[in-house]
């Protein structure tokens, strides 16, 4: 075990000591990634695994192990989130756990429960928390229930790190093919609405320091990549890679509420998103990159180096 329900402070102290590099050698070496399945638990795997470090996922279904474990995972569990015999389990014998929790979940609090109450008993040594930049926000309740979370985080005694990423760059994606065929980018909101952006690839790249340097425990850190764009300036950076016009348009939430329905989205998800594109409409979401660049060590991506990156790696399109 590491520590049973440390001083945040004074585990930050310990850290700075010569003695805790070697502590650390003789402790668990395995990182845990829980919704390892999605897309950000993907890519986190990959920025740890191509640093060498020694990977469990937890995923929620057995046909999505083959996938992860191609990543170059060492240890696949299955089960859900809420199963308190499948998180003591995933959380025996790592050293770190990175808790992703599941996209606009209405079980948000009582996984984020569940998971911290694990990491004390078995004594994690560091709990990163993928959290979401303002969750102060009460108008987006998949926001503040991440709040809930990191309080939480707060009252565990868990060394711990907390993550606020703004929406990624990669979400453009799920448009991709109407970007391509039809200068289409289709938005559930006004084009003039303004949000902060961030590569996945970023925030990736973040975890893995985070989960790789102990200097970063008690923090809180804002992901952040871009200045607030219009959706008319997203479209812009869209067409010059691309060599054709990209009009932003507006699509009526009553037409995004048909579509994400037929989908499969459940009332929950659908409600919560449509409060979400409410708020951006009304006050935008705006961010620095100030913070993610100074962890990084180099500017964030910019959107125009991320759209000239999907052009030509081909993984799309």
């Amino acid at each position: 075990m590491f520590f049973a329900k440390p001083e945040t402070s004074e585990v930050w102290t310990f850290y700075q000591t010569a003695g805790a590099k070697r502590l650390l050698r003789s402790l668990p070496t395995m990182i845990l990634i829980t919704g390892a399945a999605g897309k950000t638990g993907r890519a986190i795997i990959q920025a740890l695994t191509k640093r060498g470090e020694t990977v469990r996922a937890l995923v929620h279904r057995s046909d999505q192990t083959a996938s992860i474990k191609a990543l170059g995972v060492d240890d696949v569990i299955v089960g859900n989130l809420l199963d308190q015999s499948v998180i003591r389990q995933a959380v025996q014998d790592v050293r770190a756990v990175y808790h992703i929790a599941p996209n606009v979940s209405p079980d948000e609090v009582s996984i984020g429960r569940t998971i911290i109450a694990a990491a004390q008993t078995t004594g994690v040594g560091h709990f990163v928390f993928h959290s979401v930049l303002h969750p102060q926000i009460e108008a987006m309740p998949h926001h503040w229930r991440k709040m809930r979370v990191e309080e939480l985080l707060f009252a565990s005694g868990l060394p711990f790190t907390i993550l606020q990423p703004t929406a990624y760059m990669q979400n453009i994606l799920a448009h991709w093919d109407q970007i391509i065929e039809k200068g289409r980018y289709p938005i559930p909101y006004s084009t003039e609405t303004r949000l902060s952006l961030v590569d996945l690839e970023d925030v990736a790249d973040a975890a893995a320091i985070v989960l790789t340097e102990p200097r970063h425990i008690g923090a809180t850190i804002e992901l952040v990549g871009t200045p607030p764009m219009s959706q008319r300036e997203i479209a812009d950076s869209l067409a010059d890679p691309l060599g054709h016009p990209v009009e932003a348009e507006v699509v009526s939430l009553e037409e995004w509420e048909r579509v994400a329905r037929a989908s499969g989205l459940g009332d929950y998800q659908v409600l919560t998103l449509l409060k979400m594109f409410c708020y951006y409409e009304s006050h935008g979401f705006a961010g620095n990159p100030n913070a993610l660049s100074c962890l990084l060590g180099r500017q964030p991506t910019s959107f125009a180096e991320f759209v000239e990156r999907i052009k030509n790696d081909h993984r799309i399109g």
